[in-house]
């Protein structure tokens, strides 16, 4: 028997917590500056995304703060606070996969 050349493995599997009728995907690369605390915000969409290069400080709602790096995958639920997405003093470049409705763009909204 030989081995295959193709290798799968599961990064990450999240529910969706309703039926979300997506009419496209946008997918973004994004760089944020060392040190930057982006501050709380939410999306008006879910967001996936994998860290590219360097690191963040990453936490949803009052879920335990986790530190985030090159090949790690995350997922923003929407119109949930994101409390931080802080990069780290190597700052950080990542892939956003926004899922969204027809008729819709990307929206970060800054909760105070």
């Amino acid at each position: 028997m030989t081995e295959s050349p193709v290798s799968r493995v599961i990064l990450s599997d999240h529910s969706l917590p309703a039926a979300l009728a997506v009419s496209h995907v946008e997918v973004r690369r994004i760089t944020i500056a060392p040190s930057t605390a982006l501050g709380a915000h939410t999306h008006n969409g879910p967001v996936f995304g994998t860290i590219e290069q360097g690191s963040v400080v990453f936490q949803v709602a009052d879920d335990p703060e986790v530190t985030l790096h090159a090949g790690d995958t995350f997922y923003e639920p929407s119109a949930t606070t994101i409390t931080k997405f802080d990069a780290t003093d190597e700052g950080v470049t990542f892939l956003g996969y926004f899922l969204l409705e027809a008729d819709t763009q990307p929206e970060l909204v800054f909760v105070s």
